[in-house]
């Protein structure tokens, strides 16, 4: 009988000890008045008032949290056996982002040195925002992150996901940083030729040129313009025991 015991609780142990060794671990939750943990120190001041903005607002207007979350790699949180869909469900539902009764959470996770982010939803959610969520990860997320302009990435990606939660269009990509100064410095090129072109006589290429420069004016301006973000909110916690399961879309750069 002891023998068949020792027998049985060896054979427990040899199932169990690899879980209890392996399991993952997790980031402490965020303080009520921030929607968002940086681990891996690809968010700035600026785009982190942002995302608490934009993340707040959506919280108090549509019942609707958004939490971001970046990690060094999945290896730093003993998930180098997990994939990120798998980490990202199992934060989600370690966190308990949402409520059992309202189960529309949020969750954007990247990893930087595995070169890979998650959008994760609500069980409530039912799968049926997988297309537009790889529309937020392909259009606003991948592709600042491929420039390695991450914290532009996270902060249109979040955009573009309350957007989806508001059943709203998505915004356009913020253009980087040195789009406009490039711009500009072409105009002042434009400007110089057109007026070398009046002085020399040659008006109808000039007042082509005009018609040129209106054009891309116009562009910068709307470049601008579609970087503009949502005011300040209610600041809250929007941890009430919801659960992942409502699909979502994974990326990689």
């Amino acid at each position: 009988m002891n023998k068949r015991r020792i027998i049985t609780w060896g054979a427990i142990l040899a199932v169990l000890l690899p879980i209890w060794a392996f399991a993952a671990i997790f980031p402490d939750k965020p303080p009520s008045e921030h929607y968002y943990v940086d681990e891996a120190g690809l968010i700035d001041v600026k785009t982190g008032g942002r995302i608490d903005g934009v993340a707040s607002a959506l919280l108090a207007e549509e019942n609707i949290p958004i939490y971001v979350v970046t990690i060094p790699s999945l290896a730093a949180y003993d998930a180098a056996t997990l994939s990120i869909e798998q980490y990202a469900a199992e934060l989600f539902d370690h966190w308990g982002i949402g409520w059992q009764d309202h189960n529309y959470g949020m969750l954007l996770l990247v990893s930087k040195d595995d070169k890979k982010a998650r959008i994760e939803l609500g069980a409530d959610w039912g799968k049926q925002n997988d297309y537009l969520a790889q529309q937020v990860m392909g259009g606003l997320i991948v592709p600042a992150f491929k420039r390695g302009d991450f914290a532009t990435g996270i902060a249109d990606g979040v955009r573009g996901m309350d957007a989806m939660a508001r059943g709203q269009a998505f915004p356009k990509p913020k253009a980087p940083w040195w789009m406009l100064p490039a711009l500009i410095g072409g105009l002042g090129a434009l400007v110089l030729l057109i007026i070398n072109l009046f002085r020399s006589g040659r008006k109808g290429w000039a007042w082509a040129l005009i018609a040129v420069l209106g054009s891309i004016l116009f562009f910068i301006l709307q470049i601008v313009g579609s970087g503009s973000d949502s005011g300040e909110g209610s600041s809250g916690g929007g941890f009430g025991g919801g659960s992942s399961g409502g699909g979502g879309a994974t990326g990689s750069w």
